[in-house]
């Protein structure tokens, strides 16, 4: 272990928004945690201090096999020596993936080959919270904050995502095309049963699927069942567990049931005093309309193909104008506009480093306390430009979406809040709500 203190549960998250969300879970919750940008070093965890839960923010979500397999093989050497009882590979709640491009499937084969886990790998098939809904295997999604729910493979957005789009709702055919071919279900009704009639079916259901059991949650009562039953099987042999953010949210639900007195963290974020910049990279329809109720921005669009093929002299006048903006104390949110890459198609993971490096310029060159970042893979990669080691949570701006500190061994980055947000994420006043939360 790397610490004498005893961690509950290490995730890794496959992109950054995702992972933030884990810890704001965790964190709400009244437990330690920090959550790592990369691997940290000795010194680094040292700084976080005792911690019950501790993630790593990746990027696994948007990459090829071989930058996946590279990554997560040395994640599962740091996540060995963490030996937590739960390891967690955080998916995003729509279970976005393929077998080509950040494959849950292979996340679970290299990390089981990493780990010495016991061979049962849970996998949490809703979050309600956030109007995802698995039911008899089949994941429904809300469109929109409090909207109605679509299943996946005829969602508005989600079936047409533009690098992983969803033509399968039932998890098991979606992740058995990702080699996990034989997963066992515990169907919702089954929460019904008395305790020994559930264990007996979970105990038939683990020993006949050797690739794990997908867990129904159609409401926020089932996360209690299943984390219960999580953490009892972890608790005799530590285990991987797979899914969104309502993994932690189960276990604690369960944790705070088992063994009260933990009290949940109460947590308020400030009004902003100095101007505020949103970089989007994000085509969501959701962020779209974010975008226009955003009235107390000053806008200003990016060209996709100037961001990602731009000499320096056109980079530099979009560096200039946001700047110009900032230095008359302006709230400034640059977006990539949705027409500008019509004429030559860029590769999401390419536009999405490429916004990265603009944040970086941004504020290398301002002096910014609060900053937000809309879109899974733009967030992802645009922490991955900055030299930050990691985040600590500090506030809920909506659900899904919370504003974090940043930690970093450079002064003009250290203590930045900053608010990453997911394309499907956030109400329409989300980013008005970063200026000046409720």
């Amino acid at each position: 272990m790397i610490t004498s203190h005893k961690t509950k549960l290490a995730f890794y998250g496959d992109d950054f928004t995702g992972a933030t969300d884990t810890l704001s879970t965790i964190a709400c919750a009244g437990y330690r945690a920090m959550l790592f940008v990369r691997i940290p070093n000795r010194k680094q965890l040292a700084d976080a201090g005792p911690l019950d839960c501790l993630g790593i923010a990746g990027a696994a979500r948007s990459m090829s096999e071989p930058q996946q397999t590279a990554e997560l093989i040395a994640t599962g050497l740091f996540l060995n020596q963490v030996a937590a009882t739960v390891t967690h590979y955080k998916t995003c709640s729509t279970f976005d993936s393929s077998p080509s491009t950040g494959s849950i499937g292979r996340a679970v084969q290299i990390l089981k080959e990493q780990l010495d886990l016991s061979p049962f790998v849970p996998i949490v098939g809703g979050q309600p919270n956030l109007g995802r809904y698995c039911v008899f295997g089949n994941v429904f999604a809300a469109f929109q904050t409090g909207g109605a729910a679509y299943r996946l493979d005829r969602h508005p957005t989600m079936s047409h995502h533009p690098v992983t789009p969803m033509h399968e709702a039932d998890l098991r055919l979606h992740l058995a095309e990702q080699g996990l071919k034989k997963l066992g279900l515990i169907e919702f009704p089954c929460y019904k049963l008395t305790e020994a009639e559930f264990d007996a079916a979970l105990d038939r259901t683990i020993s006949n699927n050797t690739d794990g059991v997908l867990f129904d949650v159609g409401q926020a009562e089932h996360l209690k069942i299943v984390g219960k039953a999580i953490w009892q099987r972890a608790y005799r042999e530590p285990l991987l567990a797979v899914g969104p953010s309502s993994v932690a949210q189960a276990l604690i639900a369960h944790w705070k049931e088992s063994c009260p007195g933990t009290q949940q963290l109460k947590t308020a974020i400030n009004k902003a005093h100095d101007p505020v910049f949103i970089l989007s990279g994000s085509r969501s329809p959701v962020t779209a309309r974010q975008i226009r109720m955003a009235t107390s921005y000053q806008h200003i669009p990016l060209d996709a193909s100037v961001l990602s093929y731009g000499n320096h002299a056109a980079h530099d006048a979009l560096l200039a104008q946001v700047l110009n903006g900032l230095s008359q104390g302006k709230n400034v949110l640059a977006y990539v506009s949705s027409e500008s890459d019509q004429n030559r198609p860029i590769a999401a993971s390419v536009l999405a480093e490429a916004c990265g490096q603009f944040l970086s310029r941004v504020l290398e060159h301002s002096n910014l306390s609060r900053v937000g970042v809309a879109g899974g893979d733009t967030s992802s990669l645009a922490l991955k430009a900055l030299d930050v080691w990691g985040l600590s949570y500090i506030g809920q701006i909506d659900p899904g979406t919370a504003l974090c500190r940043i930690h970093s061994d450079l002064p003009h980055l250290s203590g930045i809040e900053i608010m990453l947000k997911g394309g499907q994420m956030g109400s329409e006043s989300v980013f008005e709500k970063l200026l000046s939360p409720a």
